[in-house]
Order: C-alpha cells, then sequence, then structure tokens
C-alpha cells in the first residue's frame, strides 16, 4: 500500500506520517502545496492513498483534481466546520478532522483496506464541494463579538474591526476606533467563523476587512502592500502566493 501526505503545514505533515508509521503504514511522499502536488503527480506513479488537506499554501487543493485525474483514493484531512463537512457526506469522500485523532486515522484507515479497490474509483464532484465548502448551507458567520476590558465585557460590531493579526503567538483586533484588542482564539479558529466575502487572510499573520482597505500598492516580488484606514503598527503585504485569489476577492 502506498500513501503520500499533501500537506502545506510541515509540522502537521511530520505528526500525520508518525502516526502512520505506528500503523505500519511507510509514506512515500510528502508535499506541501498545490504546484509541488502537480509537479509530483504528473511524474510519478499514483499511490493507493493520499491523506489531502484542502487549504494549501498556494491555493485549495481541489485545483490538483483540475488540472490532472488522480488515480488514488482520498481522505481529506480539515479544520472547516459542521456545516462545510456536509460537502463531505453528500459525496461520500472520507474526512479526519484536524487535530487528528489516533483512534479515527486508524478506523479511516482500515476502512480504505475493507473499500479497495472500489475507492478509488470514486469520482469527486470537486465543483459541489468547493461551493460548500466556500458557501455551505446554513452557514453563519459572526456578526460581533465580545472583548474584555478590565473588568468590563464590550460587545464588537464585526464590520468594526478593521483586520485581526497574530504577535508573539497570540492573537488581537485592531478597530476602527484605532485600538488593538487580545483575543482567546487562534487566527485559524477566526478565519473559520468570519464571512469570506468580507475578510481575506493575507498571509500568515493577517486577515483584513474589506472595507478597511485605504490603499493597495505594487510591492517587490510580484506581491501587494495594504494600507488600512488607521492601522499603522505594522506593514500588511499580500503574500505572493495569495495575490490571484486576492485579486478575485476585491472583485
Amino acid at each position: 500500500m502506498t500513501v503520500i501526505i499533501i500537506e502545506d503545514e510541515k509540522p502537521a505533515a511530520r505528526r500525520l506520517n508518525r502516526m502512520l508509521a505506528v500503523l505500519g503504514i511507510e509514506v512515500e511522499q510528502m508535499l506541501h502545496s498545490v504546484e509541488e502536488s502537480l509537479n509530483w503527480l504528473q511524474n510519478n506513479k499514483h499511490p493507493d492513498l493520499i491523506f489531502l488537506d484542502i487549504q494549501l499554501s498556494d491555493g485549495l487543493s481541489f485545483e490538483i483534481f483540475e488540472e490532472i485525474e488522480v488515480k488514488a483514493a482520498i481522505i481529506f484531512t480539515t479544520a472547516y466546520d459542521e456545516y462545510a463537512l456536509k460537502a463531505f457526506k453528500l459525496n461520500s469522500i472520507d474526512y479526519l478532522l484536524k487535530p487528528l485523532d489516533e483512534d479515527e486515522l486508524k478506523f479511516a484507515v482500515e476502512m480504505f483496506k475493507e473499500k479497495q479497490p472500489e475507492q478509488t474509483n470514486i469520482q469527486v464532484d470537486i465543483d459541489t464541494i468547493r461551493k460548500l465548502l466556500i458557501n455551505p448551507v446554513d452557514r453563519k458567520f459572526k456578526k460581533r463579538l465580545t472583548i474584555k476590558i478590565g473588568q468590563h465585557i464590550k460587545i464588537l460590531n464585526i464590520d468594526t474591526i478593521e483586520c485581526f493579526y497574530s504577535e508573539n503567538k497570540s492573537t488581537y483586533i485592531h478597530t476602527s476606533e484605532n485600538r488593538n484588542h487580545l483575543l482567546d482564539n487562534s487566527l485559524e479558529d477566526w478565519q473559520e467563523q468570519l464571512d469570506p466575502e468580507k475578510f481575506f487572510r493575507v498571509n500568515r499573520t493577517f486577515i483584513v476587512y474589506i472595507n478597511s482597505i485605504k490603499d493597495i500598492i505594487a510591492f517587490s516580488n510580484s506581491r501587494l502592500k495594504l494600507i488600512l484606514n488607521s492601522h499603522t503598527e505594522t506593514e500588511i503585504i499580500v503574500s505572493r502566493e495569495r495575490v490571484k485569489d486576492f485579486k478575485k476577492w476585491i472583485n
């Protein structure tokens, strides 16, 4: 049984590799981007099974299927919420929620072994899954949040937030009142709760609100620099691999 892992977070890929080793499964290759995965799959025999993260550093992993016919069974690894997971249920595709659980991984592998070889013939309805993940049915995004100021709890409308950002392993918001506030959850947690029409993850550190963007400036290495209405403490650069999606987002 040949297995590859496609996961942009290298620590997560290494952890999955170790978990599979405990089950006696050797991973042939670990890949970390859409581009790298396409190059490898175009030049190597396809494995029996792929553990595939949805959001890679240079785009959604579904772009791989749009370029080539993947002749392998797929187990998606995802941090998406319960609404988005309807996509997988409708398409009879196996998935594992992050952080990965050892027992659930073992069960998924055993189910794969039982289903071989018919599992490799599953037709993945990429368009349906993509639509449900981006705008899943009945999904409700955050409209407000609460912050603690001393002994007081303040309610903020989500539209008053210019950006979410991470700094020194903590997550903050910057508001239209030119104030910064510490949050409890990680940037990744907040990204899943925000309306993707209003908020965009421009790099690993910043999520910006579209109405807070004052100016967009061409920057080095095909990147973009954002100027927000009041946030001036740190340069906000749209990473090169996200520029294409960012341009689509603002249009």
